[in-house]
């Protein structure tokens, strides 16, 4: 498979113009020569067939010869709020929900939130999304919002939507598990309906390491959150969103 690249433009003509970080890794960590071959995505949805033409010390001309579409994205739109955890582990949970397929990631204010989603910090995390979409093929970046108050976003939601909270002894305890009554069967079954929307928005949330308080637990209530127990250990916060994540995506794909 060839190389990917990821062009900052929407790409639209027959020549594209990479710079930054994507051009220094093509020119002087690959080394590439005029003629190799290389697939380019925007993150709008699908990718390019290219073939490099020009190699300059900061930029990289490349010739685009193919566009198709990917079909890597699920029909579910799903929406992660999370309290971010510290330092690196910020990273690693967003690496493996670009993997999983998460649309949406919405950083957290909580009353316990351990880490503060700084402007550089985002930043950092925005690149991490597009390392990652390069390494796992997706063409569809995921977004990363600005930071929201949980009391605020707990009473937002579309009008057709799923919406499920992380919480030990959660009243829903075993909506997770295959012989349980999971939260997302009838979502599936609803979402393959031949009149069924072509996209089902599905809301997860998981509070910071020092848990939820008591008025933010009444608040997801009162906003008609579903509660769920993700087992009987008290998991970190990237384990958490990771676990709620991928039980979303194989519940998916078991019901395709």
């Amino acid at each position: 498979m060839s190389d990917r690249f990821f062009s900052e433009v929407p790409i639209e003509g027959p020549v594209v113009e990479l710079a930054g970080s994507e051009a220094h890794h093509l020119a002087h960590v690959l080394r590439a020569e005029p003629g190799r071959r290389v697939v380019l995505f925007d993150g709008l949805g699908a990718e390019y067939d290219a073939v490099v033409e020009w190699i300059g010390r900061r930029a990289v001309r490349v010739r685009v010869e193919g566009r198709r579409e990917g079909a890597r994205e699920w029909p579910l739109r799903v929406s992660l709020a999370v309290a971010l955890p510290k330092g690196e582990r910020q990273r690693w949970l967003v690496e493996k929900c670009v993997e999983l397929g998460l649309a949406r990631l919405v950083p957290l204010r909580t009353a316990r939130s351990a880490a503060e989603p700084t402007d550089a910090a985002l930043a950092r995390l925005r690149r991490a999304v597009v390392e990652a979409s390069k390494q796992c093929g997706r063409n569809r970046l995921m977004r990363i919002d600005p930071p929201r108050q949980w009391l605020e976003w707990a009473a937002t939601a579309p009008a057709r939507c799923c919406r499920l909270i992380a919480q030990p002894g959660g009243t829903d305890s075993g909506a997770w598990l295959p012989t349980g009554p999971a939260p997302t069967a009838a979502l599936a079954e609803n979402a393959r309906a031949e009149n069924a929307p072509r996209e089902v928005d599905v809301q997860l949330a998981v509070g910071p390491e020092g848990g939820w308080t008591d008025e933010e637990l009444a608040a997801a209530r009162a906003s008609g959150w579903r509660s769920v127990d993700l087992g009987p250990t008290i998991l970190r916060v990237e384990t958490a969103a990771v676990a709620m994540v991928a039980q979303l995506a194989a519940e998916w794909r078991l019901r395709r």
